[in-house]
């Protein structure tokens, strides 16, 4: 288990990247993380959902990803309240306070039809499921392991390591300073029999000349007993998957950019699947931004609006925001617009949610970009799919659902969807290849829509490029992630710990 001082200290990195180690060391790998708080997932093959952070780490072990891997994800749909997906399936909203103080209860509240489930036994049972097919399990703890005052009713931390055996090495991040306090009492902090588990220490994001951390790794190592296994540099060079969308403003300059298309993906304050954009991001025909200030939408090619965990507070807070607007007229001025999950349903005439799956809010009218009618219901569509453009069998590629609501034709506009699916059925809209929505996540990964999408905008483009593949993309870089973690960690120290019977 790759346990941490705090969240963020790179746990789901290091995970991925031991998973490649031990791919390429001849073992068969998984990864393991009982309980994950994201708004980034992603569908199995089965259509059933899990953490994006395990899908990427089963992928740099090179197998499929499943619900084990990943049994209990909580969905943040307000600052106080989470959709609870349970072994692939969501089974309710849940309060934090009742959830972390009453973890066995779930399912409606105050409701005749609630169900007790022991949130225990479910992640046990999907580790003890998943161990049989895999060794080694390469697990995640959540956030730090010294929340005391939570330690009852831990799920994903030193409980889950006692469930499984786990050798516990502890990360601490470096960069954010007050390493030596964090990881000391980290340890101390825990029970005696805990305290045993931990057999290493890798201190992680070390900026700078990595020799002026000798004398610490030593100090470390007499404070607490336990051996530092490695310290390993911040690195930029490699790209691989977040789990978390907290630096997506800081991750281009919003300054538009000569000699490419300019791609606007417009900063909702619940985007989800932000990973929709990696692949764009390392196309060199294209300069992509995030951004929710409406000047800087209106001066981009081609403005994308994301995913949205919140469909209807992202839409009352477009129109306060004023980036509403700034879409209407930018399409009016010739920019293209694509919309992507909840912003597919957000271009359309109308987002309406009778049964109050989202809140309280019965109706709102949408950008009226496509001439559709999105209803919000209670069941989640989650699936893989293949998908052909319609009209252009030669446009062909794959990627996953995960929405809930039915979006469809409104009054009498005509049925002109943008796909049809790998099962027969058609997706999204299309008004014009300036004009377009669709549910189908990781849509931009595929080379042959990017085509589609730039090809109105070959005359701005100072070189036409190649097609980015995305795919052979991210194994080079799950490679270059496992050559920095072993050149910096002990390996071999590793598998020692790890065939030891203390």
């Amino acid at each position: 288990m790759l346990a941490g001082t705090g969240s963020d200290v790179g746990k789901s990195v290091l995970a991925a990247a031991l998973c490649r180690i031990f791919l390429q060391d001849g073992y068969h790998p998984a990864p393991f993380k009982a309980q994950n708080m994201a708004l980034n997932s992603y569908a199995t093959p089965e259509g059933f959902e899990i953490g994006r952070a395990q899908a990427v780490q089963a992928e740099a072990a090179g197998i499929a990803c499943h619900t084990d891997m990943n049994p209990l994800l909580l969905k943040p749909q307000s600052d106080h309240t989470s959709q609870v997906v349970l072994n692939g399936r969501p089974i309710g909203n849940r309060d934090a306070y009742d959830f972390w103080r009453r973890p066995a209860v779930c399912g409606p509240q105050k409701s005749d039809s609630a169900q007790t489930i022991d949130f225990r036994h479910e992640v046990c049972a999907a580790f003890d499921r998943l161990s049989a097919r895999y060794n080694p399990i390469v697990m995640e703890g959540a956030g730090s392991i010294s929340e005391i005052n939570l330690r009852q009713t831990d799920l994903v931390n030193m409980p889950m390591a006692r469930h499984a055996g786990a050798d516990v090495i502890l990360v601490g991040d470096i960069d954010r300073g007050g390493v030596f306090a964090s990881v000391y009492g980290s340890i101390m902090l825990q029970a005696e029999d805990d305290r045993r588990r931990i057999r290493g220490i890798i201190i992680n994001k070390f900026r700078g000349d990595l020799r002026l951390f000798d004398d610490g790794r030593r100090m470390l190592e007499e404070l607490c007993g336990v051996p530092v296994l490695g310290v390993v540099p911040y690195f930029k060079d490699i790209h691989i998957e977040e789990e978390d969308s907290v630096e997506l403003e800081q991750k281009s300059s919003t300054r538009t950019t000569d000699g490419r298309v300019n791609v606007a993906v417009v900063l909702l304050r619940h985007l989800s699947n932000f990973t929709d954009f990696d692949a764009l991001e390392h196309d060199d025909r294209v300069h992509i931004y995030y951004t929710n200030n409406p000047h800087e939408l209106e001066q981009a090619d081609i403005i994308v609006v994301p995913g949205s965990k919140s469909t209807l507070s992202d839409l009352l807070e477009l129109r306060r925001n004023g980036c509403a607007q700034a879409i209407q007229r930018a399409h009016r001025n010739g920019t293209t617009v694509l919309g992507i999950c909840g912003g597919y349903q957000l271009m359309g005439q109308e987002v309406l949610d009778p049964d109050h799956v989202e809140g309280e809010i019965d109706r709102l009218p949408g950008l009226g970009l496509l001439p559709t009618s999105t209803t919000m219901s209670g069941e989640k569509v989650t699936r893989q799919i293949g998908f052909t453009l319609s009209d252009q069998s030669d446009i062909q590629g794959q990627g996953y659902e995960i929405h809930m609501g039915r979006t469809v034709p409104m009054g009498n506009a005509p049925q002109r969807p943008l796909c049809r699916l790998s099962d027969g059925r058609d997706d999204g809209y299309i008004v014009s290849p300036r004009c377009m929505g669709t549910y189908i996540h990781g849509i931009l990964d595929n080379p042959a829509f990017v085509n589609f999408l730039l090809k109105p905008f070959a005359d701005k483009l100072q070189t036409n490029g190649q097609p980015f593949d995305y795919q052979a993309f991210k194994q080079q870089q799950y490679d270059l992630l496992a050559q920095h973690v072993r050149q910096h960690v002990d390996i071999d120290r590793l598998y020692q710990i790890l065939s030891s019977d203390d």
